[in-house]
């Protein structure tokens, strides 16, 4: 038997053919059993409901009525790369919302001009918050919490504890076209929602902002040993999350034409419940955007064949909350799996050697 021929000796502990397909069906499973749970409810709805669920009008209120938890999942999901959280993303809707009535109604300001200073105003509230949590030495959670609970008392002194509404020539047109109007069939939010996942995607995912984001959520120690700014990128992320909810503050005001101080509440517990639970999804271990809309999908399907099946109104609080807890264990376990499955395939790799990220570039560097 000559040296070409000769069969190559298996490294000792290498992995089975057998173990890398369990692996490579693990990881399949992982990251796309969330997706594949979408189509399943889909379809058992339609069989149940058959008459009701699956038609167009279905499909066309999941997309319009969802796309402000999408936006403020996707909202919350930027700090969580970090490893922080943002509590106050309910308070802001609610106060972004009342500040784009308060400013069309009552002050008369041009709407477009309205929306605008409301986007802006949100990424300042975020970097306030970025600021807090990081030069201040705060706990995210008790932070936002704390910057939360005073936008809630800045939506009340706005409206005196009461709401805001339109006079009689109602809302502009164009703003409330914002939100009811329609692009090539479908709902215009549903493009706004794709839009803003797309965006994060490619930042997150293709950008070196994005991979500093991971190595600051994932070892902020070994990310200033680095030389990553772990603040800086810290406070990108809360800039980007106030962002976010200010934009989706004037989805709600073009969609509720009133302004409610409460209302903002209502949804922070489905955002972080879409944030966590696409954690396991697409790129399991890890939050990402494609993960947040599969998860808002599956939310959006359960609770909409629920309605439709007569569930008392105490059903979608218990949902949210079930699905929070499997959200935070599911994400625990695909973070640890994917731990355990990088430094196995490390120690495996023969002559291979961790490398770690790429530094940020210097001044006047490219990364």
């Amino acid at each position: 038997m000559t040296a070409s021929t000769r069969p190559r000796p298996r490294r000792p502990g290498g992995p089975t053919r057998l173990a890398r397909l369990r692996d490579s069906g693990g990881h399949l499973v992982g990251a796309y059993g969330l997706l594949a749970l979408t189509a399943l409810l889909f379809l058992v709805f339609s069989l149940t409901l058959p008459r009701t669920f699956p038609t167009l009008d279905t499909v066309d209120s999941i997309l319009s009525t969802q796309s402000i938890p999408a936006v403020l999942a996707l909202a919350a999901m930027v700090p969580i790369v970090t490893g922080a959280f943002d509590l106050s993303i309910g308070y802001g809707l609610g106060l972004a919302h009342v500040m784009v009535l308060r400013l069309v109604v009552h002050d008369g300001w041009p709407w477009p001009l309205a929306c605008l200073a409301v986007i802006v105003g949100g990424c300042v509230v975020g970097v306030l918050n970025g600021v807090i949590v990081e030069f201040g030495r705060i706990d995210s959670f008790i932070a936002t919490l704390g910057t939360g609970s005073m936008m809630y008392a800045v939506t009340g002194w706005i409206t005196d504890g009461g709401r805001i509404v339109p006079g009689p020539q109602g809302l502009p047109p164009a703003f409330t076209d914002l939100y009811n109007s329609t692009f090539l069939g479908l709902p215009v939010p549903a493009f706004y929602v794709l839009a803003v996942a797309a965006a994060l995607w490619l930042v997150l995912e293709r950008l070196p902002l994005g991979r500093y984001l991971y190595v600051v959520g994932s070892n902020p120690r070994a990310a200033d040993l680095l030389g990553i700014p772990v603040r800086k990128y810290t406070v990108y992320a809360f800039a980007t999350s106030g962002l976010l909810v200010g934009f989706a503050g004037v989805l709600l005001a073009a969609q509720q034409q009133i302004g409610n101080p409460s209302v903002g509440l209502d949804y922070l517990l489905p955002a972080f419940v879409g944030a966590l639970l696409g954690s396991t999804a697409i790129k399991p271990g890890r939050p990402n955007a494609p993960g947040t809309l599969v998860a808002v999908a599956v939310l959006a399907v359960g609770l909409t064949g629920i309605g439709q099946m007569g569930a008392e109104f105490w059903t979608v609080p218990l949902f949210h909350g079930g699905t929070l807890l499997l959200a935070v264990g599911l994400a625990g376990y695909a973070s640890r799996r994917r731990l355990r499955t990088g430094a196995t395939a490390a120690r495996d790799s023969p002559g291979a050697t961790a490398q770690p990220p790429t530094p940020p570039p210097q001044e006047g560097g490219t990364p």
